[in-house]
């Protein structure tokens, strides 16, 4: 049994990545991040997830480092959401710059403090936009971070990324044998009362389902 800190969102493939670690008898500590994101309500359910598997939990505030990323329609209030396949011109603007490494490094602290062996995140093969989500960015990550944490933590750190070779149609497959609550997961950027149904992320959330077979219980409002 590994000791792991693993970072989850309370979307769709971090919970999944969360009780698949717990299925294959880890050891595990959850970590979710408050980045000042407009749908910070995908925190309360990582911490539905942490209490259903019964492990360890800490939420890390990084929002005033959030309030400095503009030109986010994920952290910026002045930049909208826009519908799937309807962003202007430019850099996407659902992109938070650096995001994912600011998230990593957090967790790489929390887990020389607990003394953990393994860091876990949960990005999967169509992460194909942001270049902070390939398999060359968490191996120079992990590389760098071993320097880091050399002398400190209780080995060199794992970097694990269960995911990463899965398409979100199988996220959501392997989510279901797993019995993973689909309503306890959060997934659109608006972060409103219910899923749009419009944005990138729920239009990639409803096109997983409908791929997978597997009954979508998401409220969209449209």
């Amino acid at each position: 049994m590994t000791a792991v800190v693993a970072v989850v969102s309370g979307g769709i493939d971090s919970v999944t990545m969360a009780h698949q670690l717990a299925a294959e008898g880890h050891r595990l500590h959850l970590v979710a991040v408050d980045y000042g994101q407009r749908h910070r309500k995908e925190l309360g359910f990582a911490r539905a997830a942490a209490q259903r598997l019964g492990t360890g939990y800490d939420e890390i505030d990084l929002s005033a480092v959030g309030r400095l990323l503009r030109g986010s329609s994920l952290t910026d209030p002045a930049v909208p959401v826009p519908d799937a396949g309807r962003a202007p011109a430019g850099p996407n603007p659902d992109i938070v710059p650096n995001r994912n490494a600011l998230l990593l490094a957090a967790a790489y602290a929390i887990a020389v403090v607990e003394r953990a062996e393994a860091v876990a995140f949960g990005v999967m093969a169509d992460d194909v936009g942001p270049s902070d989500t390939s398999p060359a960015f968490l191996r120079a990550f992990a590389d760098m971070e071993r320097i880091a944490t050399r002398g400190r933590a209780r080995a060199d750190l794992e970097l694990l990324a269960p995911l990463v070779t899965l398409h979100k149609s199988e996220v959501v497959a392997l989510g279901e044998r797993l019995g993973v609550p689909w309503r306890q997961t959060w997934t659109c950027y608006r972060g409103q009362s219910a899923h749009c149904g419009a944005c990138a992320a729920c239009v990639e959330r409803r096109t997983a389902f409908t791929t997978a077979a597997v009954e979508d219980p998401t409220e969209y409002q449209r």
